[in-house]
């Protein structure tokens, strides 16, 4: 078997020499062929699963809005199911290509290391017939694939990590699922590639701490499409209680729900959606799940709480919209899309001091921010609110005036393009001497 670590082109020097296929005259402002790899993450996902979430919609709506700026964008992904096609268009513009590596069954991403050298091997092979002038990879194990499959030929390679290791188990201790080596190989991948796309500042010194150069990052946040994401609109029915708070995302422990539950004890005449997590059909056999309801039986609010299992994305807005605020009180958070969603809706945060949300979430202007793992302290910030409708709607019209400034994806996907013409551009005389 070759070892993980076994270069797949023969280049004695281990420069990235400039590749046969790219014209080293092409026009700064040419439309580009991107290669985006994100190994578990496809964007034609269902949401709310473990490993379902952020980094799924973040990939799929980076695509979309390069592709909206004249770029052809690949997404490569991990083949999980027998019956998926080689290629599936996702909109104009977009190809989502399924690569055989692994098993074709759906396996926990900690689990596919071992499949990374064929994904390598794959889009090498692939690439030498079609090249692509820019790969950008997402989340640790697509960044060794895509250094491993553009060693030695020269393409430009950038890389976004969307979580770090050091993070997780620093949070996670012996919880963390990840493998061991795995804080290796990110510090493999952000000394290797030629640019990392970070998402937010705390990113950057977490990088800096590993050994990465801050010089070496470009900040880049997460979007959201504040079409879809806006305060008009239909709402998601309510009950008969005064005030209704949201928690959305994946159900996982470090997203804080049980935060949330805690918090609701201190705060009558207010029900608290839990949305995200499995399908209903399969949310009494969720261990998480069944956690959470203990938890909520033993707070005495199991009456308040409700649980909506995996939402469609269509429905997210009307259901952000139905609420009077949105919780987000992780125990950390790399970035945070759900922030951004209710911002678009114009839906006030009280959200923990943490990761991205230290740059999405301006504390006092469109939301609040609270140290995470604290009960009392989320709900005295949410009492503060619920008390003044006028400084809520105060900061939900804040909060969408920073979304249209930062963080929607025709933004985001200018701001990551500069990132690929910069790296072109460093390469070109190399190109050119080749």
């Amino acid at each position: 078997m070759t070892p993980l670590h076994a270069p797949l082109h023969s280049n004695a020097s281990g420069l990235r020499a400039a590749p046969s296929g790219r014209d080293p005259a092409r026009h700064p402002g040419d439309p580009l062929a991107i290669a985006l790899v994100s190994e578990h993450a496809s964007p034609l996902a269902t949401l709310g699963g473990v490993d379902a979430g952020g980094q799924n919609v973040h990939v799929a709506q980076l695509a979309g809005a390069l592709a909206d700026r004249g770029h052809r964008v690949t997404v490569y992904t991990r083949r999980d199911d027998a019956a998926l096609p080689e290629s599936v268009p996702l909109r104009p513009g977009v190809m989502v290509h399924h690569v055989p590596a692994g098993p074709a069954e759906q396996l926990p991403k900690d689990e596919l290391l071992p499949y990374m050298r064929p994904f390598a091997r794959y889009l090498a092979d692939r690439w030498r017939e079609d090249r692509p002038d820019v790969v950008h990879s997402h989340f640790w194990m697509s960044g060794l694939a895509g250094l491993w499959a553009t060693e030695g030929t020269g393409t430009p390679f950038l890389h976004t990590y969307h979580a770090l290791g050091t993070v997780k188990r620093r949070h996670q201790g012996a919880a963390d699922t990840s493998p061991p080596t795995r804080v290796a190989h990110e510090t493999e991948v952000g000394l290797g590639c030629d640019r990392v796309v970070a998402t937010c500042r705390d990113e950057v010194e977490e990088l800096a701490a590993m050994g990465i150069p801050r010089a070496k990052a470009d900040i880049v946040p997460c979007g959201v499409d504040p079409a879809a994401f806006r305060p008009d609109g239909p709402a998601a029915p309510r009950g008969p209680l005064r005030y209704r708070l949201l928690h959305l995302g994946r159900l996982v422990p470090r997203k804080g729900a049980a935060v949330s539950i805690a918090a609701l004890g201190r705060l009558p005449h207010t029900e608290l959606v839990i949305a995200g997590g499995p399908p209903p059909s399969a949310m009494d056999a969720d261990p998480e799940v069944r956690r959470l309801r203990a938890l909520a039986e033993e707070a005495g609010v199991a009456d308040r709480v409700r649980f909506t299992g995996a939402v469609p994305p269509a429905a997210v807005p009307g259901l952000m919209r139905s609420a009077d605020l949105v919780l987000c009180p992780a125990d950390y958070e790399p970035f945070g899309i759900v922030p951004l969603e209710a911002m678009a809706c114009g839906r006030p945060l009280v959200a923990s001091a943490v990761g991205g949300q230290l740059d999405t979430v301006a504390h006092g202007v469109n939301g609040l921010l609270v140290p995470p793992g604290s009960p009392p302290l989320l709900a005295a910030a949410v009492r503060l609110l619920l008390a003044d409708p006028a400084l809520r709607a105060e900061y939900g019209r804040a909060g969408r005036r920073r979304v249209l400034e930062r963080y929607s994806w025709q933004r985001v996907a200018g701001a990551t393009e500069e990132s690929y013409r910069a790296v072109l551009a460093a390469h070109a005389p190399m190109a050119g001497a080749a």
